[in-house]
């Protein structure tokens, strides 16, 4: 079963309510009103804190906030910019000996005794140099010796 409108019925309720004020309530509204301005005095914000009256209103969706002097412009129709702080320049110190900001870098080269063949591939990423030894001139043998231990 759905929940219809009879005919010429509409929803909008323009009746104003009267308020019920009961002696409990305005006990009740009382202690929070207290609670609320001691927290707001605490926090020093003393310009949020109400009277009962603006406080029974808040409670009902009605209260308007007062507008507070930090928020109102002395004057809507002229801009005046923010003040901003002036720093002086300090120029960084330049002299003709110590510039060399990105000189090329030298390139690496192999200084030792042994010669060196090339380098081969032990275990997954495991990169390992083969050397010409005096027994073996052209370093044959020590690659075919690690080219057998990566197949065992």
């Amino acid at each position: 079963m759905t929940m219809h409108l009879a005919r010429g019925l509409t929803t909008n309720n323009t009746k104003k309510r009267k308020r019920k004020i009961t002696k409990s309530k305005l006990d009740k509204w009382t202690e929070e009103l207290r609670k609320r301005n001691k927290e707001f005095k605490k926090m020093g914000q003393p310009n949020l804190t109400m009277t009962i009256a603006e406080y029974i209103d808040y409670v009902h969706g009605e209260y308007k906030p007062k507008t507070s002097p930090r928020t109102e412009l002395k004057d809507p129709w002229h801009y005046t910019p923010p003040v901003v702080r002036e720093t002086p320049n300090y120029p960084s110190l330049t002299s003709k000996e110590s510039f060399a900001p990105a000189t090329k870098r030298q390139h690496m080269q192999y200084t030792g005794e042994r010669k060196l063949v090339g380098i081969a591939t032990l275990h997954k990423s495991n990169m390992v140099p083969v050397f010409a030894d005096d027994d073996d001139k052209d370093g044959k043998k020590q690659a075919t010796e690690i080219a057998q231990m990566r197949r065992n």
